[in-house]
């Protein structure tokens, strides 16, 4: 009786650590790892960080995992800013490696919230919520 309480101690304890043991070969800083790379606002979802860096003439959106860049060949997207009591709309479309960028004119301010889908090509659709300091 007593090796049996033994045998299952051992092996609840064995389980218990398991998962701490399968994770030590994954270590990365995630505060590091989800800072604004581009001088922009950085918004994480699951492991997809985005980044807006916007400009009165331009958007962009950077995409990565874990500051890795994910390719945006293929990606779609739209971005709508709301500004006080103005709205606009844009469509993103694919710039460099890892990138998505609408070019225009576009009322800035802090305060501004920029509204984001964005469509990696493969994946589904992610909404993704911005706003300027």
């Amino acid at each position: 009786m007593k090796n049996r309480i033994a045998l299952m101690s051992s092996l609840l304890l064995a389980l218990a650590t398991a998962p701490a043991w399968a994770h030590e070969d994954h270590v990365h800083d995630h505060l590091k790892d989800h800072q604004p790379r581009q001088g922009g606002v950085m918004v994480v979802i699951g492991h997809t960080d985005y980044e807006l860096v916007a400009k009165p003439e331009r958007l962009v959106i950077y995409v990565s995992d874990h500051g890795k860049p994910l390719a945006t060949a293929g990606a779609t997207g739209k971005v709508t800013l709301l500004t006080g009591k103005d709205k606009s709309e844009a469509t993103l479309k694919p710039k460099g490696p890892n990138a998505l960028e609408a070019v225009g004119s576009f009322k800035l301010g802090a305060g501004t919230k920029v509204l984001a889908t964005v469509t990696l090509a493969g994946q589904k659709p992610s909404a993704v919520r911005f706003e300027l300091k």
